[in-house]
């Protein structure tokens, strides 16, 4: 996936040069501030922030060896370093999750920026294009049947506002995740003291965990990935809807073909919807992730190290994943086309039936009762669907409808834009 990712940006927060990056940026925070408090001789906190560095390669070597990631990592920042009275207080009283889970939150928070600026461009696009099709009248389904008017507007807002939801959702996932933690081995600060945490933290713009074991608890994780899964699951239902819009009994919207694009191998006909399907099959995999961040919440004691392994798979792909269906998302959104023309014929197509509810509702207005209007209405309503008769013609001859609605009244029955009054106040529910 990261091999093929076309967006570099989110694939490189999580490359095992960043990784260590990060994890540099702790030791160094923790040495300075220690320094400060007079732990760690400031002399030593210099040369781990000026001389201390790696190399992915002989971080690999040395872990080949002791299989500790953490212990090759502060072995290599130590060759660096050199001086032997500097570097043994490189990690002064940390554990090694103390580092790992404070430089995660680092990459979180790098990932969470590039998360947020994806979610704000899809949702100005989605504005965008509600504003042009307001007032675009479609056929409102339910159940995959024709229902009542709508607009094609109303469904675009509609996806804007469930996309401010998912912003709000994320914005207080990432925020809880913005924590770090320097405890110690079982976050009794054994070696440390919580003043020197939050010190630590404020310098690396994290705010420290109230309570902790040896790790920051899984639930915070677990509400992340799961408000990523609900926005990836938001883009497959734009997607899903436009699956649909583009079936060609249906053809009111599809996505962009491009003039040199192929849709089938043996059909030169095909117009494929690739893009979604694309999205929709990809959503898949961040709500299988969330499941996974799930089950990470429940550790052995303390800790054990089953979450680590499967992180290191569920929060790379599901940040890059996210990050990429944004992006197909807006792009799919901005370039769709839309055909207003075969709307208004799909919602013309059965002769008026989809207005039996107003035709109801107007009967029982004149004094017909709600249980005779409703029968009546009903059984040409089906006569005309089984015969395939234009039910606006057929109620016009019926007496018992035409003695109480005028020719002018039946007319009113049957106009859309009677539906569709209350567009305009609806969208200023959502944009204000």
């Amino acid at each position: 996936m990261i091999a093929r990712y076309t967006r570099p940006a989110m694939g490189k927060i999580w490359s095992d040069e960043n990784k260590y990056r990060c994890w540099l940026t702790v030791e160094t925070a923790a040495s300075q501030t220690l320094a400060q408090f007079g732990l760690v001789p400031q002399a030593a906190a210099d040369a781990i922030r000026d001389k201390g560095s790696f190399t992915v390669e002989r971080i690999n070597e040395i872990e080949a060896e002791v299989r500790h990631d953490v212990i090759a990592f502060t072995t290599t920042v130590a060759e660096h370093i050199g001086d032997a009275e500097h570097s043994r207080w490189l990690h002064y009283g940390l554990t090694s999750t103390d580092v790992v889970d404070t430089a995660q939150a680092l990459q979180l928070k790098e990932a969470s920026a590039i998360l947020r600026t994806g979610m704000h461009a899809l949702l100005e696009t989605l504005k965008r294009r509600a504003l042009e099709f307001k007032h675009t009248p479609i056929i409102g389904r339910t159940h995959g049947v024709h229902a009542e008017p709508s607009t094609f507007g109303l469904k675009l807002l509609l996806w804007y506002s469930e996309m401010q939801r998912n912003l709000t959702r994320f914005e207080a996932a990432a925020e809880d995740l913005r924590v770090g933690k320097l405890s110690g081995a079982v976050g009794t600060f054994g070696h440390l003291k919580p003043a020197h945490e939050e010190a630590i933290c404020s310098q690396l713009g994290l705010q420290p965990v109230a309570v902790a074991t040896q790790v920051v608890q899984r639930d915070r994780h677990a509400a992340y990935i799961a408000a990523l899964a609900i926005v990836c699951s938001t883009l497959d239902k734009i997607a899903t809807e436009i699956r649909h819009l583009q079936r060609t009994e249906v053809r009111e919207a599809e996505e962009f073909f491009s003039e040199k694009q192929k849709g089938s191998s043996a059909m030169p006909h095909k117009r494929n919807p690739i893009t979604c399907e694309q999205i929709s099959g990809l959503a898949r995999v961040v709500r299988a992730n969330a499941q996974t961040a799930l089950e990470n919440i429940a550790l052995w004691h303390e800790r054990d190290i089953s979450h680590s392994s499967a992180e290191r798979v569920i929060l790379p792909d599901s940040t890059i994943l996210t990050d990429y269906l944004l992006a197909k998302t807006e792009n799919l959104i901005a370039k769709l086309l839309v055909y207003p023309a075969r709307m208004l014929k799909n919602l013309e197509s059965t002769g008026g039936l989809v207005f039996s509810g107003q035709l109801l509702l107007d009967l029982a207005e004149s004094g017909m009762s709600r249980e005779d209007a409703y029968r009546l209405v009903q059984s040409h309503a089906m006569n005309s669907w089984k015969n395939d008769l234009v039910f606006r013609d057929e109620v016009a001859k019926v007496p018992e409808i035409t003695a109480r609605l005028s020719p002018q009244k039946l007319a009113h029955a049957f106009d859309y834009t009677r539906q569709l009054a209350n567009v305009d106040a609806i969208f200023a529910r959502v944009l204000g």
